[in-house]
């Protein structure tokens, strides 16, 4: 009778599988910014499946658009203040200034 050779393999622990919430919606991590830190979690296009608007330049963010998800890492805040952003925008947010609405009549500069 042979014996094969024992193969040293680690073994899959159950506990150690990602979660499947975590896989699609990204792992948060906190950024420092002038404002204060925040969460960001970077959400998939597969995984985002509504139509957004971007704080940063106030267009849609359509479903299947990879973007990220921010709200406030300190007590200032809860998850009902999660802003969905353009990943272009939530990088150059402290290069622009505040996203200002005019009406047509009102002046330009000033």
């Amino acid at each position: 009778m042979t014996v094969s050779p024992r193969r040293n393999r680690p073994r899959r622990d159950e506990n150690t599988q990602l979660d499947a919430e975590r896989v699609r919606q990204g792992v948060p991590t906190v950024q420092q910014w002038r404002d204060g830190d925040w969460q960001v979690r970077g959400i998939s296009g597969g995984a985002s499946v509504k139509t957004y608007r971007c704080p940063g330049c106030d267009q849609e963010i359509r479903p299947g658009v990879a973007h990220v998800v921010a709200w406030p890492a300190d007590d200032r805040g809860d998850l009902t203040d999660r802003r969905h952003w353009h990943s272009g925008c939530w990088r150059a947010r402290d290069r622009r200034g505040p996203n200002l609405q005019r009406g047509r009549g009102a002046p330009r500069h000033g």
